[in-house]
């Protein structure tokens, strides 16, 4: 046990003083905000722009309905001979929208022509049939005899008032609030298993090719040095986060206080100002509504469940991480075996963000939070809505059996293939490694 505690200290230590480690530590934070802030701007910044389209109506029929709005600026040259138009918004405009000249207003249906250099956004082509729909329906019901006015009158707009059997009002998007929660504990999850579990297949590559591991070996057993590894690596990503979770602590915290004070601050506040505050009070106690849904949530639950997948899940991949690494004399070489590891954990997001924002507790959402390779996702993402017990009992003894089982074959591939040098192994090489007895 002290020579797993002392590889374990190796690990860890050597990980923690390396110098992207301690910047990235400090850094990725700061980044994120950054990255927030940078996408917060270029999304003001297109607001703010707008999409100037020539019309040119040879039918006189549509131009009164393409109508300027705060995304899209249209201008009439109509009264322009067609070629001149088309020159004219070639040089001038983002494009032309050509409505030739028609004996009857359905022939419009395949005839409306958009000219630009560019192809436009799907929206934009959307917006613009809608806008001839529209017409030649309106046209059609004047013909049939129908009021166009009154049936649009006529059309009901229901919303639908949710609530739970307590009589408490529920909110509309919840669950897809409960999936991104769980999709980003999960998501973590993921990304720390493929960050660390290469981090601990390229320390054992490196120890190996530079022969050290031959002396490391002669006084440590095989599978101690795989686990003090996994183990020393985990321990340094684990305060990795916590660092990350007190830096996000901190920097909420002042950007928090510093927009309350600039709040504060403001003695004066305009009529504009006023009217736009008193607008938003619905607006404001919805969000509170949301706040107070998420603050339902089984926090507890969902924070100690990550603590214990995100252990399991990081031991059970690693353990394949080290095993593959013993395998191979480069990184290069390591490919061909990387696939089959992260296939089930690219199966768990799928199946996550597609089957259990639809159906959380259906069987296909159930399997895949008890089998070992996608639980860790899967499950986190299901734990929002309410998980029995005993599945949460089920799934984590699956995952940690499975966890011994998976480095009990692993240590035997570590055992063999860590002296093994200048033969590239396939799927029937590691299959015989396993095969042997100790």
């Amino acid at each position: 046990m002290s020579i797993l505690s002392l590889i374990i200290k190796r690990e860890f230590i050597a990980k923690v003083r390396n110098k992207s480690f301690i910047v990235m530590t400090f850094l990725s934070p700061l980044l994120f905000v950054g990255m927030a802030l940078l996408v917060g701007y270029i999304a003001s910044m297109s607001k703010d722009s707008v999409t100037q389209i020539a019309v040119h109506d040879e039918s006189g029929l549509l131009i009164s309905e393409f109508k300027s709005d705060k995304k899209t600026e249209y201008t009439n040259l109509s009264a322009m001979p067609f070629s001149i138009a088309k020159d004219t918004a070639s040089k001038n405009y983002e494009g032309l929208i050509y409505i030739p000249k028609v004996v009857a207003i359905q022939d419009l249906k395949d005839k409306v022509e958009y000219i630009s250099e560019d192809s436009p956004s799907m929206e934009f082509i959307n917006r613009v049939e809608f806008i001839v729909d529209t017409k030649i329906t309106q046209n059609n019901l004047e013909v049939l005899g129908f009021d166009p006015a009154k049936i649009e009158e006529a059309k009901g707009d229901s919303s639908l008032k949710l609530s739970k059997f307590s009589g408490e009002e529920s909110l509309k998007g919840l669950n897809e609030i409960k999936v991104a929660i769980g999709g980003l504990a999960g998501y973590l999850i993921m990304m720390f298993i493929i960050i660390y579990g290469n981090f601990v297949m390229r320390s054992v590559i490196e120890e190996k090719t530079s022969r050290i591991i031959e002396i490391i070996i002669s006084s440590v057993k095989p599978y101690q040095l795989m686990m003090g590894k996994i183990i020393g690596n985990s321990l340094a990503g684990i305060l990795q986060f916590f660092i990350w979770a007190i830096v996000g602590a901190l920097l909420f915290f002042i950007a928090s206080t510093f927009l309350g004070g600039q709040i504060g601050a403001s003695s004066s506040v305009s009529p504009e100002m006023m009217d736009a505050a008193t607008g938003s009070v619905d607006k404001m106690a919805k969000i509170q509504m949301y706040l107070n849904e998420i603050w339902n949530l089984p926090l507890a639950t969902m924070s100690i469940a990550f603590l214990i997948y995100f252990i399991g899940g990081y031991f059970l991949y690693s353990s394949m991480y080290a095993a593959i690494g013993a395998a191979v004399d480069s990184e290069t070489d390591s490919q061909q075996f990387l696939l089959p590891i992260l296939m089930p954990l690219m199966l768990g997001v799928y199946i996550g963000f597609f089957t259990v924002i639809n159906d959380p507790h259906g069987t296909i959402a159930t399997v895949f939070s008890m089998i070992p390779f996608t639980s860790p996702i899967v499950m986190l993402m299901r734990i929002p809505f309410g998980v029995p017990l005993w599945q949460l009992a089920v799934s984590v003894v699956l995952l940690f059996g499975t966890f011994i089982f998976v480095v009990w074959f692993a240590a035997k591939i570590y055992r063999i293939g860590i002296l093994m040098y200048g033969k590239k192994p396939s799927w029937k090489e590691l299959y015989k490694w396993m095969r042997y007895s100790n």
